[in-house]
C-alpha cells in the first residue's frame, strides 16, 4: 500500500507528492494499491480523509481522552526546563490539562483556535515488542507527555492519521525508522483507546551520509534527483543504502 501524507501543507505539495512516486517507481518498487491505482480502501491521500479523523477526534472527546489546549510550542518550552531531544516537543507542563473526572479547564468554542491534547496516562509503561529490536518501554508522563492529537489550524496530528490509516487498511505489519520509537508508544496508546488491535512494528536503521549523520532533506546532493542526475543506476543506490 502507497499513501501520501499530506496533513503539512506547507511541506507537502504536489510537485513533492508526485516526485516521490516517480522516485520509489525508478527504483524499482512497486505497490498494489495507492493514490495512482486505487485499491479497495481508496483513498489513499490523508488530505482526503480528514472527516473519517474528525470522527476519531468526536470519539477521543466523548471518552474524555483529548482536552483542549491554547498552549502553543513557545508556551511548552518557555515553561519547562528539563532537556528534551531535539526536534521533539519538551514534556508538556499540563497547563491545560484538567484533573481526572473532571471538565476541560476552558470551553472551547468553534470560533476559538486550540490544541487538542491526548490524556497519557502517568507512570503507565507501554511495553511493546519490536520485530527487529525486541521488547521496548517508554514511560508515558515521563518519556512522553500528553501530546498534540489535533492542531489548532484544523488539521489532524500525524499520530492520530496513521492509526486511522494503517487500522482502516488493515495494516498487519509496519516497517519505519528506529527515529519513530517514541511515536509508536504513543501510538499504542490511541490504539488502545479506540479499542483497536494494533499492527507489528519493525524499525529499521536510518539512511546515513558519509559522515553517519542522519540522511535529510536538506541533502540536496543526495537526493534521489540528484543521484539520477548523476548517472547513478537503480541497482548501484540499492547497494549503497539497502543493506
Amino acid at each position: 500500500v502507497y499513501r501520501t501524507e499530506d496533513l503539512d501543507p506547507q511541506r507537502c505539495k504536489t510537485e513533492f507528492a508526485d516526485a516521490a512516486l516517480e522516485d520509489l517507481k525508478w527504483l524499482g518498487i512497486d505497490w498494489d494499491e495507492g493514490p495512482d491505482c486505487g485499491g479497495e480502501y481508496a483513498p489513499y491521500i490523508q488530505s482526503q480523509r480528514i472527516e473519517r479523523y474528525r470522527e476519531l477526534l468526536e470519539t477521543l472527546k466523548t471518552l474524555g481522552l483529548v482536552y483542549p489546549c491554547r498552549c502553543s510550542r513557545k508556551d511548552v518550552i518557555e515553561a519547562v526546563t528539563a532537556p528534551h531531544e531535539t526536534g521533539e516537543e519538551p514534556l508538556y507542563p499540563g497547563t491545560c490539562r484538567p484533573a481526572l473526572g473532571q471538565g476541560a479547564v476552558f470551553e472551547a468554542d468553534t470560533a476559538t483556535r486550540v490544541n487538542w491534547r491526548f490524556r497519557v496516562p502517568s507512570e503507565e509503561a507501554i511495553v511493546f515488542e519490536d520485530v527487529r529490536l525486541g521488547q521496548q518501554s517508554f514511560t508515558a508522563g515521563r518519556d512522553f507527555g500528553d501530546f498534540v492529537f489535533w492542531r489548532h489550524d484544523d488539521v489532524p496530528s500525524y499520530q492520530l492519521a496513521v492509526v486511522a490509516d494503517d487500522h482502516d487498511m488493515d495494516i498487519t505489519e509496519v516497517v519505519r525508522g528506529e527515529d519513530l520509537l517514541k511515536c509508536t508508544a504513543r501510538q499504542l496508546l490511541i490504539y488502545r483507546a479506540l479499542g483497536w488491535e494494533a499492527p507489528a512494528f519493525h524499525h529499521c536503521p536510518l539512511v546515513t551520509d558519509e559522515d553517519g549523520e542522519r540522511l535529510a532533506k536538506r541533502h540536496d546532493s543526495l537526493s534521489l534527483k540528484a543521484m539520477r542526475e548523476a548517472g547513478l543506476t537503480p541497482e548501484m543506490i540499492r547497494a549503497k543504502f539497502i543493506a
